[in-house]
């Protein structure tokens, strides 16, 4: 199996993790990066080794999506999921909602144990298929490793090893760069209730299942988008139906891909081979969905959950041929709640990924002229319109006291770095420093060990 250079870093940085000590890293990786060719490598590696290794998953489009890679690689394995024989191959792909009512009548013990889309690992069916066995090695994939509520991961995982970020993916070309157009809202959202972390789906569906409001939509995919195949995310079920009929009413071929869809895998072979332009969903494409040819997200969905926000936008940034760009029509604000897809974020197993009332929200300037969404500057770069004049911010001022670098003091400091020649060394010497094992890491691959 080839891999890319990143991908076969982040494999060598979890069996270090490994060596270390960690039972149960996760890995963090942008979506399209390619985590389910990560996996299946680790897999195929340990099944070499007579190693038994399960792989969970919780949709049957990931159970299909990991099966292909596997049968890819010519790596034998089986299915554990409603209908599906069973076979005594060392290497399982598991729906964790079949597993876990068999937990009872499964007799053999895995090795390796990896959980796909991994931030979901904390819910209370993950954790009883993971607590059933104890003594195996964990292996968490996700591109967020976050929560809605704000919890961290650290009960489920305990090292964190960051790949390439979105950015530095977009950069190297292995995804696409994107448009973001934010035009004004014309739903109020104003006094729909929280519910579980989220807005209340039900709430957020009466406000933006309105004609005036999916009109807009469907004109902006016009202007902006028109003959792309886009996907459009809303709150649910009905506003999924409405907003569908609304494209197929003005000639637009649509289709709905909904968990009561039955012919699911049709739905997404129509779209894959370009036979419908939009994919109407409510949450079933937010994960695992890998169809390049998608180049436009329509969020009609307004969230809290910078998770979820990630997972929905980053199903356009896959690369294809003619693909030029991705192209998000943002009509809920969620570019302006989270930021830009590609912003730096500094991820944690720790609690408090959650932005927390008075914490400064992600600069986003929308141009008044043609509602491209971009990082504040005078001037629109999609259409030049001219914006208002940027304010200055106020700094605020703290008293503080500013400590002398002494020019020995620094000459020891990297005189101890190195001298610290080894993987282990860097660590305890990050440790003592207060910084990450990824300083670590970087350093002594940087030396060009391995």
């Amino acid at each position: 199996m080839q891999l890319r250079s990143y991908q076969q870093r982040a494999i060598d940085d979890l069996r270090n993790a490994y060596r270390f000590g960690y039972r149960a890293p996760l890995l963090c990786l942008p979506t399209g990066g390619g985590k389910t060719i990560i996996f299946t490598a680790i897999a195929q590696a340990s099944a070499a080794r007579g190693r038994r290794v399960l792989i969970l998953v919780h949709r049957r489009e990931l159970l299909r999506q990991a099966s292909d890679k596997l049968r890819w690689a010519g790596l034998e394995h089986g299915l554990i999921a409603a209908g599906i024989e069973p076979s005594e191959a060392p290497v399982q792909v598991a729906s964790v909602q079949t597993i876990a009512r068999r937990l009872s009548a499964i007799d053999w013990q895995p090795d390796l144990i990896i959980i796909d889309e991994a931030h979901h690992a904390t819910s209370n069916q993950w954790q009883a298929t993971l607590q059933h066995w104890p003594a195996a090695y964990r292996l968490g994939v996700t591109a967020t490793p976050c929560r809605l509520d704000g919890r961290g991961l650290r009960n489920a995982f305990d090292h964190l090893v960051l790949g390439p970020s979105m950015a530095e993916l977009i950069t190297a070309g292995y995804l696409t760069s994107a448009r973001i157009y934010a035009p004004p809202l014309v739903a109020d959202l104003s006094g729909i209730r929280t519910r579980a972390g989220d807005y209340a789906n039900d709430q957020a569906a009466a406000a933006m299942d309105r004609p005036t409001v999916t009109g807009d939509a469907i004109a902006h995919y016009q202007r902006l988008a028109a003959g792309q195949q886009a996907i459009a995310f809303c709150c649910n079920i009905a506003h999924a139906e409405s907003v569908c009929a609304a494209f197929l009413a003005t000639g637009i071929t649509a289709s709905l891909l909904l968990g009561t869809t039955i012919n699911r895998d049709q739905v997404v072979a129509d779209f894959g081979a370009g036979l419908v332009q939009i994919l109407v969903t409510v949450d079933v494409v937010s994960e695992g969905f890998d169809v390049p040819a998608a180049s436009v997200a329509i969020l009609l969905r307004p969230t809290k959950s910078l998770g979820l926000y990630l997972q929905q936008v980053g199903r356009v940034f896959r690369p294809a041929p003619g693909k030029q760009a991705a192209l998000i029509l943002d009509h809920v604000g969620n570019v302006t709640r989270h930021g830009f897809p590609d912003d730096h974020r500094d991820w944690t197993l720790d609690d408090g990924i959650r932005r927390t009332a008075g914490t400064a929200a992600p600069s986003v300037r929308t141009c008044p002229e043609c509602y491209a969404a971009f990082k504040p500057q005078p001037i629109c770069p999609v259409c030049g319109a001219q914006c208002a004049p940027i304010t200055n911010r106020k700094i605020r001022q703290l008293a503080g006291e500013l400590q002398e670098l002494k020019r020995s003091e620094m000459r020891q400091a990297r005189r101890k770095q190195g001298t610290a020649r080894t993987l282990e060394q860097l660590l305890a010497l990050a440790n003592e420093r207060g910084y990450s094992p990824g300083w670590a890491y970087r350093i002594f691959h940087a030396r060009g060990k391995r």
